[in-house]
């Protein structure tokens, strides 16, 4: 029995795309292993995205070719994004590398493992939509929460974005399909449902020529076992009226959204070939947090977009201010080929980019604080994820796996990882919570 590892790289979409391809591996007599040097064949699941998320998958595939050389490996396989977007520079750049599959190759990831390891080489970029939306997984994160995802691609076009080019045009799944595969998570033992897409708030739009994504929470709030839903990648301009009332009135729906913004300034928007301005997109903020009880807000904004002045960057700063997001990430603007803003005139320099970046997260480390500091003598209902030593780190609905920060408790009985308990917040470190189980 040959053995196999995956090193899966970028965002939670390919991560499920990832635990798709375990699955088949693993039905058709590969033994799924943790460690590269315990691997007969590695695949190596890439992100393509942006510049660092680039650079993250050439040093791990350079990495893994190491082990190659060293003999302690037969075989080395790259798909995902940067497969994708790079086709065979890669198998020309780097020798040791036996596949390079499109993502539309996906389904035929066992094929292409055995032929790596019986030295064939193998380069195949099929069409996009053969990538497979639902199939088994072997799912990758802890037995109590997974990724659903709803739909791959994207037809946004933002100026910026190279995903179009790379996951190709929007497709989704048939609510039949999510539920199907929600009903199986929870049978086995998943509580916690993350909902993710290129754009969730899409969701319906192909199949049923309407906004579905509203139903589709309130049908997966009907199914046992689970007992959070967390939404990500929201799209403002498709955050609707009956979207907010259902998160609001849905007690499994967590108070908690991603809606990544990029920025808030008009010009700079519409320059990314996105919508609206500092009031429009603060009147929907405030809705949400009008309607939505005690809401977290989790964005993402772009700093040094092509032409971003001193003052539309300021505009940016106050707008953090003026909302204050329980949670908030930024990254400055990657210029990426074959996407309109590559050709961009008045690109901004790395360093007035990386200092507009510290800035802006300077500014966020405070709300922060200020935040933490008011939840302290707070009640919380938290899902727990680990034990370090004697201490328990776990979840409230504030914050999701992975990404957010979290809770580091003590507890004076064992607690099974999965479980729910109150935990009264007591201090805070930083981003986290420091609590004691009630």
């Amino acid at each position: 029995m040959f053995k196999v590892g995956m090193i899966s790289l970028g965002c939670p979409k390919n991560q499920v795309d990832g635990e798709m391809m375990l699955s088949k591996l693993n039905k058709n007599g590969f033994q799924i292993v943790a460690d590269i040097e315990d691997s007969d064949v590695m695949v190596i699941n890439t992100c393509g995205f942006i510049e660092s998320a680039k650079t993250e998958a050439i040093e791990t595939i350079l990495e893994v070719a190491e082990y190659k050389k060293a003999g302690l490996i037969s075989a080395v396989v790259v798909t995902g994004c940067l497969a994708e977007r790079y086709q065979d520079e890669i198998l020309k750049e780097i020798p040791e590398v036996d596949a390079v599959i499109g993502i539309g190759a996906d389904a035929d990831i066992v094929k292409t493992c055995r032929k790596a390891l019986v030295g064939v080489k193998t380069s195949n970029y099929p069409d996009k939509c053969y990538l497979p939306l639902d199939d088994e997984r072997l799912v990758s994160t802890p037995s109590h929460w997974a990724y659903l995802k709803l739909s791959d691609g994207c037809d946004n076009r933002c100026s910026y974005c190279a995903i179009p080019l790379i996951r190709g045009g929007y497709r989704e799944r048939a609510i039949e399909s999510i539920l199907n595969e929600a009903k199986m998570l929870a049978a086995n033992g998943v509580k916690e449902l993350i909902l993710i897409a290129q754009d969730t708030t899409k969701y319906g739009k192909s199949i049923y020529k309407e906004y579905k994504l509203a139903e589709l929470l309130k049908q997966l709030c009907k199914i046992n076992g689970i007992e959070w839903i967390r939404i990500f990648y929201c799209y403002p301009d498709r955050v609707t009226d009956e979207l907010i009332d259902v998160i609001a009135a849905e007690k499994k729906i967590c108070s908690y959204i991603d809606i990544p913004l990029q920025h808030c300034n008009g010009e700079i928007l519409k320059s990314m070939n996105r919508f609206g301005s500092y009031d429009s997109l603060k009147e929907l903020l405030l809705k949400m947090k009008n309607k939505i009880p005690n809401l977290s807000l989790r964005t993402t904004f772009m700093v040094g977009f092509p032409g971003e002045t001193e003052e539309q960057f300021e505009e940016l700063c106050r707008f953090v201010k003026d909302i204050k997001f329980d949670k908030m990430g930024c990254f400055a603007y990657s210029a990426e080929e074959d996407t309109p803003a590559f050709e961009f005139d008045n690109q901004i320099d790395e360093d007035i980019k990386m200092k507009r970046a510290d800035v802006l997260m300077d500014i966020q480390y405070t709300i922060t604080e200020e935040a933490n500091q008011s939840r302290v003598g707070n009640t919380y209902k938290v899902i727990v994820d680990e034990k370090d030593g004697d201490k328990y780190i776990g979840r409230s609905y504030l914050d999701s796996p992975e990404i957010d920060s979290g809770i580091i408790f003590t507890s004076d009985t064992e607690i099974p990882i999965g479980s729910f308990v109150d935990v009264r917040i007591t201090d805070y470190d930083g981003y986290d919570l420091i609590g004691e189980r009630e």
